[in-house]
């Protein structure tokens, strides 16, 4: 059998987005759709758009890591990046807030594809350190630019109006934007997973050799798929941006990199719901036990150490062995 027959056979047979979602993703995905629509009407708007914003970004991260097999500890990049472009966007250029967001994932992109095509051209640990310098000189440049802010940010940030027409300064009209913001990237997210792109990922992170034997461009894939989960960590961010009405260097920190890399692990890495669970742990940790200050970060490292001990594939990925379902 030739190489080419051999490719053509794999493209056929690992296609499961050709027959459609499973009913069980289709429940979960209605079910938390359902749940999204009533929570505003019971808890706190910001802290419910700040779930949904770190959501979105963990799913990004996962889509490179879980599924692409690319540890990065840098896409606090991205995702600060986007959002001081965003809040620059809406406040100085007097943009839109979708137009605002729009402006700020296209940055985000632009800066994954090039950071992108240099860190591919390495694996394991050296891809992660060369994502980390790439991200610590977004820091340093972001500290120093002058649109930036400084240390003070981009503070105060109009919300303005959806398409010129409707205000977002109320939260719940900015919440129901938000959420049809965070939906639509996590759909396009699970239809990447589960295409023939999402398969050739998967089969490079699980055996790249093999991949390239079978006629495979793998550093494509993989330049391909880091500009993707760049663009949807900057979507988060810039979105994130509009809702608090701030950028801030914390979105360009390291260590916004190392909390996105916590949210995926404790969810579920390689699982598509997985990290939207872990993003609401962290962010509910964060929200209701800030008043013990640095205890919040014990409480995140123990929460962490217990779930790696017993939670091996995330709680996700263990509920999922348990309902033998893909999750």
């Amino acid at each position: 059998m030739s190489i080419d027959t051999q490719v053509v056979n794999l493209q056929q047979t690992d296609r499961p987005g050709a027959i459609g979602m499973p009913t069980h993703h289709k429940a979960i995905f209605l079910g938390l759709l359902a749940l999204a629509l009533v929570a505003p009407y019971m808890l706190y708007p910001i802290f419910l758009m700040k779930v949904l914003c770190f959501a979105l970004f963990a799913c990004a991260f996962n889509l490179l890591l879980g599924f692409g097999g690319l540890l990065s500890f840098g896409h606090a990049a991205y995702f600060g990046s986007a959002s001081y472009v965003s809040a620059h966007a809406a406040k100085m250029w007097g943009l839109s807030p979708e137009l605002a967001i729009l402006s700020g994932t296209l940055a985000a992109a632009i800066l994954g594809l090039a950071i992108g095509s240099l860190a591919i051209r390495r694996q394991g640990i050296y891809f992660a350190m060369v994502t980390l310098a790439f991200a610590q000189m977004v820091f340093f440049f972001s500290v120093q630019a002058p649109f930036t802010g400084g240390e003070d940010g981009i503070q105060s940030v109009p919300r303005g109006h959806l398409f010129g027409l409707i205000s977002m300064a109320p939260d719940r009209n900015l919440y129901f934007f938000v959420l049809a913001v965070v939906f639509a990237g996590l759909l396009v997210i699970y239809r990447i997973i589960h295409s023939p792109f999402g398969q050739v990922l998967k089969g490079i992170r699980d055996n790249e050799p093999r991949m390239i034997s079978l006629g495979y461009r793998t550093n494509r894939y993989k330049l391909a798929v880091f500009v993707l989960s760049a663009a949807l960590a900057g979507v988060a961010g810039a979105t994130k941006a509009i809702v608090f009405q701030l950028a801030s260097l914390t979105d360009v920190y390291w260590t916004m990199s190392g909390e996105v890399v916590l949210m995926t692990l404790l969810g579920g890495m390689g699982t598509v719901f997985g990290p939207i669970l872990g993003a609401a742990v962290i962010v509910t940790m964060q929200n209701y036990l800030a008043t013990f200050g640095d205890w919040v970060t014990i409480a995140q490292g123990t929460i962490f150490v217990v779930a790696v001990m017993l939670f091996r594939e995330g709680i996700v990925g263990v509920i999922a062995k348990w309902i033998k379902k893909p999750l």
